[in-house]
């Protein structure tokens, strides 16, 4: 039996993700604020199944208490895999970084890189010690690479994403353990995250009247395209551990 976590699956690319694993048969185990009612029937109907935690990711004391919850569930079954999708993310606060509370930037900082660092952290060790393969993908973005104006706290945490996973995949290569560690940039979605740029101002997000125009050109990607590469390259047995995968590259 396998076994896939995915944060944020409540919408958009966590959603798009859950569903194509349930259809491949593997059981879904999802991670958000808010339930998705659609998921519990998919997985009924694909004779798999889904189950669901409520956790703020921003709170890391109970995204571990969470963990241990999903612990107790997978590895009582002897899963052959599991894989893990560190797709929940914020783009907010979108500012200068001279306007940005502390505590919305420790928030930030928190969802898109600590906690799926420490999702991650805590799979490794049980995984290794299972004996049972990790194959394991953080959602990152071009914007790692590319400063953006009223973006520091996103490139930022985004550039750290990256480095972790390049870091621990060297270390589960080393250590010859067989776990994979992948990042994966899914480019520009139509998703809530747009709808939140768009509605910011200039001074806040310089490139607003840009990603206005993506929407107003369709440009912009639909989750589930996005989502089917995502799960083809990481149920691809000749994944690269620490490689840092574009969308673009397949679509």
């Amino acid at each position: 039996m396998k076994y896939a976590v995915i944060t944020g699956v409540s919408k958009g690319l966590g959603e798009s993700v859950a569903k194509l694993f349930i259809e491949s048969g593997i059981a879904v185990i999802g991670i958000s604020r808010s339930k998705n009612s659609k998921l519990p029937q998919l997985a009924e109907e694909n004779h798999t199944t889904y189950t669901h935690y409520s956790c703020d990711i921003s709170d890391t004391a109970a995204l571990e208490e969470t963990y241990y919850d999903m612990e107790k569930e997978i590895f009582s079954e002897e899963p052959s895999a599991v894989y893990l999708v560190n797709n929940a993310g914020v783009v907010e606060p979108v500012d200068q970084a001279a306007n940005i509370d502390y505590k919305d930037l420790l928030r930030h900082v928190h969802v898109n890189t600590a906690a799926p660092m420490v999702l991650t952290n805590l799979f490794l060790k049980k995984a290794t010690a299972e004996g049972v393969q990790l194959v394991g993908a953080n959602v990152t973005s071009g914007a790692a690479n590319r400063p953006t104006y009223g973006w520091s706290a996103y490139c930022s945490t985004k550039a750290s994403i990256d480095m972790y996973t390049q870091t621990v995949a060297l270390e589960q290569e080393e250590l010859n353990t067989g776990n994979k560690i992948i990042a994966f940039s899914p480019g520009i979605m139509d998703t809530e995250m747009q709808n939140k740029l768009r509605s910011s101002t200039k001074e806040q997000f310089a490139s607003v009247d840009t990603f206005k125009k993506y929407k107003e050109n369709e440009m912009l990607s639909d989750p589930d395209s996005v989502g089917s590469v995502l799960v083809d390259i990481l149920t691809d047995e000749g994944i690269k551990s620490g490689n840092i995968y574009d969308v673009k590259d397949y679509l």
